[in-house]
């Protein structure tokens, strides 16, 4: 009743604190989230005061005022990405995952110990004259121990049973009082046509793991992406800054004009209204400079996604300023070796072919379990008995107790190490249905499924070579881009220094200059742009070797064939 007392006051006491707990437990997550919604707000005002006017005659940076400035390298974003990007840390716990799919299923070969314990008092009815009296009781102590293991090897398993009991009775006619009895049974069951070389648990165990090797696939998959995501978006960061000071150099060039003209018109060599056209220019040119800073903005927390693992990272603080500038590095010349290499290296064919080994385990496991049922089972036991013996003499019904000899449990034992009263058994059992049985519609369906996936993985092959193709276009391309690009920005160059000059001497009007600038900015922007591309375009390239657009490697084998 005590117990009963404490089980209830415990439980009452576990309904109390569990609100409390999961409202403590709520309260943290609100508060997480609130941290991180702050830490956003923060940055977006940042942002706003960064793209608020500055005074008359100082000029700022984009995101200055956002905290302290941290150089990085594009190597160093890679490093830092492999070591915080979130994505990249998921995609390294899910071979962890399979792990323990894997490890669930070995433990089925684990012995397994049993053991039992137990009291029994019983009082016999009178049903017979041979009862031993009129009202018989028995006591039975009962301690039985056992070992049991399925064996992986050849799908077999055997069991070890030691029953051990103590019987104190009131019977007449016992020879043993109390008696002791042990047993020792070792059985083995071996299939010899179904489960021999492959079982349910077996096939499980080879699918999870050929899984657990489309997970590494798919982490790499994930990996080799993310990586080529943080280069995309550290040379996107690039272009983005180059472009405001572009727009910074155009609004500089036109502010310059503005001042020009006000003074040829002091002079008189240049009439008022020419001062408005610059002016309006000018004032365009401020709105274009404000869009490219937000748009440098945006660049830059693409690039911290990719870099932190919360709103807490220093880093998430701090204004990024790329090291590196994009050149023209060297094309990619060897196409046949780069399709060779992604056929053989890449995650998704990779994966592909796994499932198709996938699949071979399964096909092995139905059509093993077509076969018919052949299983021997073989057993040997000893047993013994033994307790204080007592010896009898007379007629039966009427018999005394003539001789008491002592004796115990190691009789018992002595009388089983010398088998003399062996148990042995030897069975073949055989069962196989007629007319068929569900594992030949299995198997045939495994079949067509092994078709299907090694003409996917044809088909993969042949988008794989297709995308490096591609892939090594998009960078020549590029290549010729930025090569027309440069030549346009010298010529657009040369063309705003040769209106400026004209314009000096009054052999052009306003007009000729404020678009001779603007073509100027133009050519620079697109020259930037080209070769942002161009970089982008060889990071494109590297990845079509390693992983698909988008990563993962293909996914598990959701079909795992199991019975």
């Amino acid at each position: 009743m005590r117990f009963l007392t404490s089980t209830f006051v415990a439980a009452a006491a576990c309904a109390v604190a569990a609100p409390h707990l999961f409202a403590q437990s709520s309260l943290t997550e609100a508060a997480r989230q609130e941290a991180v919604i702050q830490q956003a707000v923060q940055l977006y005002r940042q942002g706003l005061d960064d793209l608020s006017p500055a005074p008359s005659g100082i000029t700022t940076q984009p995101g200055t005022t956002s905290g302290a400035q941290r150089e990085l390298r594009i190597e160093e974003s890679v490093a830092i990405a492999l070591e915080q990007n979130l994505d990249i840390q998921v995609a390294r716990l899910e071979p962890q995952s399979v792990d323990f799919l894997i490890a669930g299923f070995r433990n089925t070969y684990r012995p397994s110990a049993t053991s039992t314990l137990g009291l029994r008092d019983q009082y016999q009815l009178p049903t017979s004259s041979l009862n031993g009296g009129t009202k018989v009781n028995n006591g039975t102590t009962t301690y039985n121990f056992g070992l049991a293991q399925n064996v992986n090897k050849f799908g077999g398993s055997y069991t070890v049973n030691w029953s051990n009991s103590r019987v104190e009775t009131s019977n007449t006619f016992s020879t043993f009082n109390p008696s002791f009895t042990t047993n020792l049974v070792a059985a083995y069951t071996q299939p010899l046509l179904r489960g021999f070389k492959i079982d349910n648990t077996r096939q499980q165990l080879q699918v999870n793991l050929i899984n657990r090797e489309i997970s590494e696939e798919s982490a790499r998959a994930t990996i080799t992406q993310t990586l080529a995501n943080v280069r995309n978006a550290y040379w996107d960061l690039v272009f983005a800054q180059s472009a405001v000071d572009v727009a910074q150099r155009a609004t500089e060039l036109s502010d310059k004009l503005v001042v020009d003209n006000q003074a040829r018109v002091e002079v008189g060599t240049l009439a008022p209204l020419d001062i408005v056209q610059a002016q309006a220019e000018a004032a365009t040119r401020r709105q274009n400079l404000a869009a490219a800073e937000a748009t440098a903005q945006t660049a830059e927390l693409t690039l911290k996604r990719f870099l932190v693992s919360g709103t807490d990272d220093p880093l998430w603080r701090q204004t990024i300023r790329p090291v590196d500038l994009p050149e023209l590095g060297p094309a990619p010349a060897d196409i046949d070796g780069a399709i060779r290499r992604a056929l053989d290296q890449r995650t998704d064919v990779l994966t592909a072919r796994k499932n198709l080994d996938s699949n071979d385990v399964s096909l092995r496991f139905f059509k093993n379990q077509s076969m018919p049922a052949v299983d021997l089972n073989a057993s040997y036991g000893a047993q013994g008995v033994g307790g204080t013996a007592i010896v009898r003499t007379g007629p039966l019904g009427n018999q005394t107790v003539s001789q008491i000899i002592p004796g115990g449990y190691g009789d018992a034992l002595s009388l089983l190490k010398a088998r003399d009263y062996p148990t042995w058994n030897l069975s073949l059992t055989m069962s196989y249905p007629i007319g068929g049985n569900q594992a030949d519609a299995q198997l045939a369906r495994t079949r067509l499924q092994r078709t299907q996936a090694l003409t996917r993985l044809r088909a993969l092959e042949v988008q794989i070579a297709a995308e490096v193709a591609n892939a090594a276009l998009t960078v020549q391309s590029n290549l010729k881009r930025v090569e027309a690009a440069t030549a346009a920005r010298e010529l657009a160059m040369k063309r705003l220094e040769a209106e400026q000059s004209r314009f000096e001497v009054g052999l052009t009007t306003n007009f000729f200059v404020v678009q001779a600038q603007r073509d100027l900015r133009d050519a620079q922007n697109t020259e930037l742009r080209a070769l942002a591309d161009y970089r982008k375009s060889l990071v494109n390239f590297e990845r079509a070797q390693q992983s698909p657009a988008g990563g993962g490697g293909g996914g598990l084998n959701a079909s795992t064939g199991g019975q």
